[in-house]
């Protein structure tokens, strides 16, 4: 026989509270909760992708050790791994892979010809104190856009 509670496990995360992330700049330190924003931007980037798929697209990445420019990847075609690794697949083998785990924000900008432009926001602390120490700290941008 099962043992009864008051809650389900799903509706046990939804109460319990969220830890935050210590983000330190020299002396100073903030907290900040970034798993919340990464449920949202996820769940953002799953619409949208629904609606990209068998379409055409443009993807590039600019960081500071390597960086790609308007890669075409021909109807799309997306496969997910957990919510934690995002498969980009294109014709002829073409692929771009995404770790989601340090995505915080998902934006989306309209440029003359009323086309959005997607920017993936990764983050994983400052350079000199990173959020996750087997990644490299710092900012790093994923652009998504519909190929004319």
């Amino acid at each position: 026989m099962g043992q009864l509670s008051l809650l389900d496990s799903e509706e046990k995360q939804d109460y319990q509270i969220e830890k935050t992330t210590t983000v330190r700049l020299g002396t100073r330190s903030a907290e900040i909760p970034l798993r919340k924003r990464n449920k949202a931007a996820i769940k953002m980037l799953k619409e949208i992708l629904l609606q990209l798929e068998g379409k055409d697209i443009l993807v590039s990445q600019y960081c500071d050790y390597w960086w790609y420019q308007d890669l075409r990847l021909k109807r799309l075609q997306v496969q997910w791994f957990d919510d934690s690794v995002l498969v980009l697949w294109g014709t002829k083998g073409a692929q771009v892979r995404v770790w989601l785990e340090r995505l915080y924000q998902l934006r989306e900008q309209y440029d003359g010809n009323d086309k959005p432009t997607y920017y993936l926001d990764f983050w994983n602390g400052f350079c000199s104190s990173p959020i996750d120490s087997y990644h490299r700290g710092g900012y790093q941008c994923l652009n998504i856009r519909v190929a004319k």
